[in-house]
């Protein structure tokens, strides 16, 4: 199963970006192939449920989400629970790097395409890192922007 993982240093507080990035619901404002992520579930100790809609290639995706996030880690698993991937779960993990705050998306994926051939599978990773490249790309803009 194909995995891709991205790292940027964020020029923040690890707490303002962590925050920031557990607002998911606020992601289609700042990130282009986001056209929604709506919360469906967020009570405290049951992980988060959000529905995301979005667009890669000009192609609409769509999954809903469980989130599991953990304050005092500063880090979220989280896995779909229904929609177009076969399988689509990670981390976003967070942590103190000099005077900002390296943040961390892993995510492992898989559709179900038969016989998938080892060049669309390359493709679908390089596509997969230039999405999670965007999302952080994204945050750190929206956040030091804001500074």
């Amino acid at each position: 199963m194909p995995e891709v993982s991205a790292s940027i240093v964020i020029q923040a507080p690890l707490d303002t970006v962590y925050a920031m990035a557990r607002r998911v619901e606020d992601f289609p404002r700042f990130m282009p192939d986001l056209e929604s992520v709506t919360v469906l579930e967020r009570n405290g100790e049951v992980p988060t449920l959000t529905e995301w809609v979005g667009t890669v290639e000009g192609r609409r995706i769509h999954w809903v989400e469980e989130d599991r996030w953990d304050d005092a880690a500063h880090r979220c698993r989280f896995r779909q629970r229904e929609g177009d991937f076969d399988r689509y779960e990670g981390t976003w993990e967070f942590a103190p790097d000099g005077a900002g705050t390296r943040t961390t998306i892993t995510v492992e994926f898989e559709f179900g395409i038969p016989l998938i051939g080892r060049l669309l599978t390359g493709l679908l990773r390089v596509k997969m890192r230039e999405n999670i490249d965007g999302m952080l790309r994204a945050l750190q803009q929206q956040i030091e922007g804001a500074a």
